[in-house]
């Protein structure tokens, strides 16, 4: 069934239990019982006779907001039938059909006369209801705030350092859900602004028991509209983490950023820590920089205050070895390199490559040991590591590809976790949706997404290819950059305390230039007019009265 099939179907039954639970109020209100049970028209009444803004109706229904906009609406039916006590506000937000349906078929559910108790009421009644109003108008924010967050664009903020020097720990980002088509929500009833979990309740560490943000029970499938792109080579892209397995929905996994290095249909290479794209050296952008990992041994210790002085980051691990010291050093570009080997107290520096043929089974950390992160390199049965890694064609949509033993973990997870098929194997023989097979055509493009900083990269070289129905937009632009925001121990810039980095602010993000322009003045100017616009407007009409 597809997305809007099944986005009419929850309608329907939304607008059934509507009409149930209301046709007689409508009734009472002097209008036809059936357009209590007519999606939108029946909230627009309601907003109608409760002296609303009847635009409003138009929200009722949609992802994430619209429950919230029932509720609001809900409550302004009960408030138009004398049922506004707190108790009764509370009765129609936790059993919204079943209390208006108690109030619909009671024999003494009457209109309220609005303009008789307003002649009426005390000082106390007056304060509670502008404080009513009030409410209202921060629901109302939080609504407009959710739809921008919903559909427009999103707030993302950079944890890790796996895309230095491109984007630092601790900035900012606005995303743009827009870039390549719009992603259509895919769990309806949400908690605004939260992406996966709400809390730990058990206190038991595992985040599979943490509460959920979203109901999972009500789904509806991928679809993406008015989608004029596809992301590029050298875009830096915001997506779902693949692999996620606390989160069963695809908008609710953990998000990521990356650069896509490599579109379906071309072929992905790491020879000796190099990008290679098509059997040719990537193209390395102006805001990009070639970033390694070294071990630096030296006869006596390290100023590592100076270090931090002069190049603005530190070495993610310090070793004694006799009477000198063993360093290592993540991200180091090729000049701050040569610069770091002329030191006096280095005796030798050499690019930390694991050996070609040797299988890793997770990614490095600061003291070169293997942790078991759950990510093995991609896929298991091959003999790469992160350094030497491939050649591998990025699965394109229409592609027929061969499955064997020797494929299938190159496959497997795309034909049963992202193209929502069943997977086994039987007397040796490999059985898709039952059925013996030995090829599969794909039904979704790919993408490779690798970190700029390929030593302290948990990237697809580990989880593997990212489905197109992964991909969330483009970041825009960086809106904040607070060094020391975030503690990463796979990066070398680690800051004591914190400090806003101005010159990072209101940057854009995906223009790949090296010195690129800041617009913080444009949204200085926004801000004071956002902030001074009821100021502005005063000040005129005082110096037009007074004329």
């Amino acid at each position: 069934m597809n997305y809007f099939l099944t986005y009419a179907v929850y309608v329907l039954i939304l607008s059934v239990l509507m009409g149930l639970s209301t046709w007689k109020l409508f009734k009472k209100m002097g209008y036809n019982p059936a357009f209590a049970f007519i999606p939108f028209y029946n909230y627009f009444i309601i907003l109608k006779e409760t002296k609303h803004p009847k635009w409003w109706a138009i929200l009722s229904y949609l992802p994430i907001v619209g429950p919230i906009m029932m509720t609001v609406f809900h409550i302004y039916l009960m408030k138009k039938f004398s049922k506004s006590l707190v108790q009764h506000q509370i009765l129609t937000v936790i059993l919204p059909f079943i209390y208006m349906a108690s109030v619909n078929y009671s024999k003494d559910a009457e209109i309220e006369d609005e303009e008789a108790k307003n002649m009426f009421l005390t000082d106390e009644e007056k304060a509670i209801k502008k404080k009513d109003s009030f409410v209202g108008s921060i629901t109302f924010a939080v609504v407009f705030a959710t739809i921008i967050h919903v559909f427009v664009t999103q707030p993302f903020g950079i944890p890790t350092g796996s895309m230095e020097r491109t984007l630092l720990v601790g900035d900012f980002l606005f995303v743009n859900k827009w870039s390549y088509g719009y992603r259509m929500p895919m769990r309806p009833l949400a908690i605004p602004f939260l992406q996966g979990t709400v809390y730990d309740f058990q206190k038991d560490g595992n985040p599979k028991n943490d509460g959920k943000s979203y109901v999972d029970g009500v789904k509806l499938p991928y679809e993406r509209i008015f989608q004029f792109n596809k992301p590029q080579r050298n875009d830096i892209v915001v997506f779902n983490y693949p692999q996620d397995s606390v989160h069963t929905a695809i908008d609710r996994k953990d998000p990521y950023v990356k650069r896509c290095v490599a579109v379906a249909g071309e072929t992905f290479e790491m020879r000796g820590g190099r990008l290679f794209v098509n059997g040719k050296p990537e193209t390395v952008l102006g805001d990009q920089e070639r970033q390694h990992r070294f071990i630096v041994k030296t006869g006596s210790q390290l100023d590592i205050p100076g270090l931090y002085d002069i190049y603005g980051f530190l070495p993610v691990q310090e070793i004694p070895d006799g009477n000198g010291f063993i360093y290592a050093f993540q991200g180091l570009t090729d000049k701050t390199a040569a610069e770091i080997k002329k030191l006096p107290q280095v005796t030798e520096m050499k690019e930390d490559i694991m050996p070609k043929g040797e299988a890793a089974i997770a990614y490095k950390d600061a003291n070169k040991t293997k942790i078991d992160t759950t990510q093995s390199i991609f896929p298991v049965n091959k003999a790469w590591n992160q350094d030497w890694y491939g050649p591998v064609r990025i699965p394109k949509k229409g592609d027929v590809v061969a499955i064997n033993k020797e494929t299938l973990p190159m496959y497997r997870w795309i034909i049963s976790e992202y193209e929502h098929n069943s997977v086994s194997e039987n007397n040796g023989q490999i059985l898709i949706n039952n059925q013996p097979a030995t090829n599969y055509t794909i039904k979704q493009d790919y993408y490779m997404m690798v970190g700029d900083n390929r030593d302290a990269s948990l990237d697809a070289r580990f989880f593997g290819f990212v489905p197109e129905e992964n991909i969330v937009g483009k970041p825009m632009f960086t809106w904040m950059s607070i060094e020391g925001a975030f503690k990463d121990s796979n990066s070398s810039y680690q800051a004591d305390g914190w400090r806003f980095r101005w010159d990072r602010m209101f940057k854009a993000t995906n223009t790949g230039d090296a010195n690129k322009t800041s617009y913080w003045w444009i949204a200085a100017m926004i801000l004071i007019l956002f902030f001074g616009w009821e100021y502005f407007v005063k000040l005129f009409n005082k110096n037009k009265t007074e004329d």
